[in-house]
Order: structure tokens, then sequence, then C-alpha cells
């Protein structure tokens, strides 16, 4: 979860990643920090294949639709666009101009817009498009729509890299609510009473390594892009 090398080991390369979670409610079967261990995975799967500096991570972010559950923590979308500024900028400062955000919370909406400011200087991964892709190369049967959260994607990502982290319970939890169009008002309460929304019972380890190296592979696009 955290770069360990000394100042000395720093690599001298111009690009950082910067992986970006949540301290969120995942059901009674996946810790809080899911988002968390999830983003940190990808990037450390990324600077195994890639030349960039893994950052430690931002663990609170935009979960205020998860408010209802115990232990959600939440910043406003405010405070985790300064925090990404002031990490780019003290970056740049110091020699990295680019900044990947590895973001493993989907309601960090407002980090498409930090990416959209910075001309260039920054990307978001994984995309929409990276997801999908990485389902079809893994074999998940729910669609990204159906699994919103604790699913059979994000607990398949765990089973593989971290399956000290699943409790018992998720191979009976499916719930499904594909009609969510007052998310953002009502909150995860109006469409769930689990806070799971998917279907954990399809997770397999295999679906989350072949998840992951779909991601990487992917990174590649999103690298050459950044350093254009």
């Amino acid at each position: 979860m955290l770069p360990t090398h000394t100042s000395s080991e720093v690599p001298d390369v111009p690009v950082a990643v910067l992986p970006i979670g949540s301290h969120e409610q995942h059901g009674p079967y996946l810790p809080l920090a899911t988002d968390t261990v999830i983003a940190c995975t990808i990037a450390a799967e990324i600077a195994n294949a890639y030349p960039v500096r893994t950052l430690p991570p931002v663990t609170i972010s935009c979960s205020h639709e998860h408010a209802a559950w115990p232990g959600t923590v939440s910043i406003s979308a405010a405070t985790l666009h300064a925090v990404v500024r002031d990490v780019a900028e003290s970056l740049a400062r110091g020699g990295v101009p680019k900044l990947v955000l590895v973001n493993g919370h989907g309601g960090n909406y407002v980090l498409g817009n930090v990416v959209q400011e910075a001309h260039g200087d920054m990307a978001l991964f994984p995309g929409p498009e990276d997801w999908e892709d990485a389902r079809r190369a893994a074999g998940i049967e729910t669609s990204g729509d159906g699994d919103m959260h604790a699913g059979e994607l994000e607990t398949s990502i765990l089973l593989h890299a971290h399956p000290e982290l699943v409790r018992d319970g998720y191979e009976t939890a499916d719930h499904l609510a594909d009609d969510r169009r007052h998310l953002l008002t009502s909150g995860m309460t109006a469409y769930t009473a689990s806070g799971v929304i998917g279907r954990p019972s399809l997770a397999r380890a295999g679906k989350g390594r072949d998840v992951l190296a779909s991601l990487v592979a992917a990174f590649g696009d999103r690298l050459a892009a950044l350093q254009q």
C-alpha cells in the first residue's frame, strides 16, 4: 500500500502514479478500504511493467452516497480537487511533470475535471473503456452497470490480490438494482439494504488476475498519450 523506497532510491522518471481510493462500506464481506486496495494494486502492477513512480494513496474521497452505513468517511469534491492539484504542483517542482490518477472509486467524478484542467499533464486511469475491456477479457458475467458496488469485479480482484481481506458471505450476497436514476439524490439506501449492488457470487480469483492483466496492457496507450 505504501512505497518504501528511500529518497536516494526514488526512480528518476517523468511520470508519477497516484492511487485514489475511498473509505466506504462494501457490504459485510469486503473492507471499507476496498477501493484504496484496488487502486494500489493496479498502481503496483503498472509500476512493475512501466517506468513510473508510485505515490502513497489518497484513502478518503467522495463517498457521500454511502454515508448511511457505519464506517464511511468522505471529503468534499473541492477538497479532493485541491489535494490532487497540490500533489501535481509539488511533483512538478521536483521535476516530475506528469501525473496519472489511478482511481478506484466511481464516485470521484471531480477527477475528470481536474484532468481536463491540467492541459495534457495529467491522465485518469482506468477509464470506462478500460474497465469494459478488462471485464470482457476476464469473462466477468455481470454488466458494468449491474455490477456497481461490491460485486463480481471488485470481489474477484480482491480474491486474487488480497484474499485474506474477503470475509465469508459474498457467495450469497447478490443484489441487482439496475435502475438507479436517483442515486445522487437519494443515496445507496434507496437501492440496497446490504450495500451491495452486483453479483459477488460469480467472483473468482482467476477473473481478478485477468482483469489486472488487461488493465496493465491498456495502460501503455495512456502513458504514450500523456508523454506526447
